[in-house]
């Protein structure tokens, strides 16, 4: 029987559980505010207040304003770069594959980190940050072509301009991080998928017409 008097101090897993809660607090408030706000309108001093801390406690756990934002975005792209990995590897017919992922790409955009990541423009970052939010986001682009292109290739998808696809398709689910009320009368999960729906119902194949004589 181990009689020794339980320790006062947190082991080292309580303490990271702890750091990571902390962090986590002031990444919701800090993306909470800069979605409602926007980025420039938005000072660390507002958000530390908001926590009832100090700003030398946001640099503590995150760094400085850019810093924030960069994580707020990169925790965006987090579960679209996941669908993508999980769509590239599935099995089954493009277009069946290619809406799964369109489902979770909306959902995504709807939520704190997806509406950050989609209003945040390059001209918010220093190079070096634009260019590796770009890169990530184009990981993304790619992973969209390229199921259209499979479902082409097998036939359950039309013919259609692969990189123009991508596009109209891309801008239609980005636009929810702008209108969508998280207290409307909609969740995002209808949005999503009914927004889906109508955007896969125009790649579907048509029967061709007859050719009157």
């Amino acid at each position: 029987m181990d009689n020794r008097p339980a320790s006062p101090f947190r082991t080292r897993v309580e303490k990271a559980q702890e750091r990571a809660q902390k962090r986590d607090a002031v990444l919701t408030a800090a993306v909470r505010m800069f979605n409602a706000r926007g980025f420039h309108a938005t000072s660390l001093d507002d958000v530390a207040a908001s926590l009832g801390i100090s700003k030398p406690t946001i640099y503590h756990y995150l760094g400085n304003k850019e810093q924030v934002l960069i994580e707020c975005v990169t925790r965006g792209l987090e579960p679209l770069r996941a669908a993508a990995d999980q769509a590239r590897s599935e099995e089954g017919r493009g277009i069946d594959r290619l809406r799964r992922f369109l489902i979770a790409y909306a959902r995504t955009n709807m939520d704190d980190f997806g509406r950050c990541m989609v209003r945040t423009g390059d001209e918010l970052l220093s190079p070096p940050s634009a260019a590796e939010i770009r890169a990530r986001k184009s990981e993304i682009d790619r992973t969209l072509r390229a199921l259209i292109a499979d479902g082409i290739a097998d036939g359950s998808i039309a013919p259609v301009d692969v990189k123009m696809s991508a596009f109209a398709i891309a801008g239609a689910l980005n636009w929810p991080a702008r209108w969508h009320d998280p207290n409307g009368p909609s969740s995002a999960e209808e949005i999503a998928a009914a927004l889906v729906d109508t955007l896969i119902g125009g790649l579907a194949p048509r029967p061709c017409a007859p050719i009157r004589r």
